[in-house]
């Protein structure tokens, strides 16, 4: 751990030996995130919002002043803030408030809790969110708009799956957006029929998801501030003091420098808009900046193809279970290769969803297009969540310096039904965390939330133990690409720093870097790998400030 070599780089680099601290957190483990190895004995010391100095307890006493805050980890783990590589952040506020479908397991609960909700909201008020899993119910049938419109007869309903890329919609709800049996099916995207009518039974996906969703009303700030706050405290108290908000609207961007001036954030931000917005992103980004190190536009987000789960995921080969039929793309290739060309030509960093093998494939050829076109420069593409992935493509993350952008979580929940859909060989190479690390690639993981739970711990868990939410595969699903405790916070904290070019400011607990700081209830090195959920946040610092603390 070096500690005394830390303490003494600080009197070099900050001139700061003298001054005490303004906390003090001791009592712990502390793991400093400058290797994936194992947490030490140790104490931290922080001031003026970054980290003053780590250490033993004799080196650290001369920054104990009268008004230090003395915070005792109780032999738990003290790290540095956990960042979440990808989240949709507000929009899990509003979720955190809206009808929870979730672990509906069957499709008569999910009736009963629409109407129950629908009880709740006025008249023309839209219900949205819900995050349903159709795969929990006997048969898995998709969910169909006659089931729900009996017991939402006054508000329209337009209710996600829980990986967001296709919803349900009642009837009022296509009333309003004028959807017919006619009504054409846009590229990129499905409208599902009855095989009998032709007409559309509700379900959207992917790009036919906007047929509905731009007649939704948009919230106001009020309402986008108050979904932000909710967020806010909720991400607190699991540790999250930082987070890559993706596909981001300016709304979005306009309500954290809102809550910004007020005061009232209590963790940092960096926001990538939409992959198509590449011009007035980079205008924007020139005229007035991108922001300070709280809310920052990062760059740009992009969509290739949808989600294993809506069948809508892009492979080579067809889907196991849905003959000759091998998913979509959500834009043609050129479109994809000159918005990310152009957006990489006005310096903007760039992100972009993939999921299967074929999407993966596409975007990691454009991004070496693009780089050997432009020449070399400190880029970083990401590729978000790099699911599933052929052997050959697996070490080009490594070689180009792409960063795969992953959240563990849903491997442990996809993992319950996938080989249903691709087969057992492609299965292989899913979510493929041990081989990725090991051909020089840097992860970032995240969670998606609100397609799965917020929680990193939960994320940690399911990186090292990969047992799925059904208890099926006690000794992992796909085992060999399980990961130590170590190299899962690595990429919650120092991997997630470097995707978002925030590697010299934070991510480490060392002198000078900024003093985001986590303590958990317990060391998670030292628990059984199959108890690693059961920890729990106990204290969260973001910017030398503790912004929230179990009791």
């Amino acid at each position: 751990m070096s500690r005394h070599v830390q303490v003494g780089l600080l009197c070099v680099s900050l001139a700061a030996c003298g001054r005490p601290a303004e906390i003090v957190i001791r009592g712990g483990m502390v793991w400093t995130g400058l290797s994936s190895g194992a947490a030490q004995p140790g104490v931290v010391a922080i001031a003026a919002g970054k980290i003053l100095a780590v250490g033993d307890s004799a080196a650290i006493a001369r920054y104990v002043g009268s008004r230090t805050q003395v915070i005792h980890a109780h032999g738990g783990l003290v790290i540095p803030g956990l960042a979440d590589g990808h989240t949709h952040f507000i929009g899990g506020g509003f979720r955190l408030a809206s009808v929870d479908l979730r672990n509906a397991a069957t499709p008569q609960e999910f009736i009963r809790r629409l109407r129950e909700y629908a009880r709740t909201v006025k008249p023309g008020e839209w219900i949205t969110g819900g995050d349903w899993d159709h795969t929990l119910w006997p048969g898995q049938p998709l969910p169909r708009h006659e089931w729900i419109d009996s017991v939402t007869p006054s508000n329209p309903v337009f209710v996600s799956r829980l990986d967001g890329h296709e919803a349900l919609a009642n009837a009022a709800a296509m009333k309003a957006a004028g959807i017919t049996k006619d009504t054409p099916t846009p590229a990129g995207g499905e409208i599902l029929r009855d095989p009998k009518t032709g007409e559309p039974i509700g379900i959207f996906k992917d790009q036919a998801l906007d047929l509905i969703g731009r007649v939704e009303p948009d919230p106001s700030p009020e309402q986008q501030d108050s979904a932000l706050a909710r967020a806010l405290a909720h991400a607190a108290s699991l540790g999250v003091t930082a987070t890559a908000h993706m596909a981001a609207s300016w709304a979005d961007v306009a309500a954290y420098r809102r809550l910004e001036k007020a005061g009232r954030l209590t963790m940092r931000v960096a926001l990538y808009l939409p992959l198509e917005q590449w011009r007035a992103v980079a205008d924007t980004v020139r005229r007035a900046g991108p922001g300070d190190d709280w809310v920052r536009i990062a760059g740009l987000k992009g969509f290739a193809d949808g989600s294993a789960g809506a069948r809508t995921a892009a492979f080579f080969q067809p889907y196991a279970d849905s003959t000759g039929y091998a998913g979509l793309l959500q834009h043609p290739p050129q479109d994809l290769a000159t918005w990310i060309g152009n957006a990489d030509s006005a310096g903007l960093q760039v992100a972009v969803h993939a999921i299967g093998d074929r999407a993966n494939a596409l975007i990691l050829s454009i991004y070496d297009s693009v780089t050997k076109a432009h020449g070399p420069r400190d880029r970083r593409f990401r590729v978000e969540h790099a699911q599933h992935l052929r052997p050959q493509d697996i070490p080009l993350f490594g070689t180009l310096g792409v960063i795969p952008s992953m959240q563990p979580y849903h491997a442990i929940d996809d993992g319950r039904w996938v080989e249903q859909r691709i087969g057992p060989l492609r299965i292989k190479t899913t979510y493929a965390f041990r081989t990725l690390l090991d051909t020089g690639a840097k992860l970032a993981f995240g969670s998606d939330w609100t397609v799965a739970p917020l929680d990193p711990i939960s994320g940690i868990y399911a990186a090292v133990t990969r047992r799925t939410l059904d208890g099926k595969n006690p000794n992992g699903w796909v085992p060999e690409q399980r990961i130590t405790v170590g190299e899962a916070l690595r990429a919650y904290t120092a991997g997630n720093a470097y995707a978002t070019f925030a590697d010299k400011r934070r991510g480490t607990l060392a002198p000078g870097y900024d003093a985001d700081v986590v303590v958990i209830d317990r060391n998670l090195f030292t628990l059984p790998p199959e108890s690693i959920s059961t920890a729990r946040v106990a204290v969260t610092i973001v910017g030398g400030k503790v912004v929230y603390e179990r009791r």
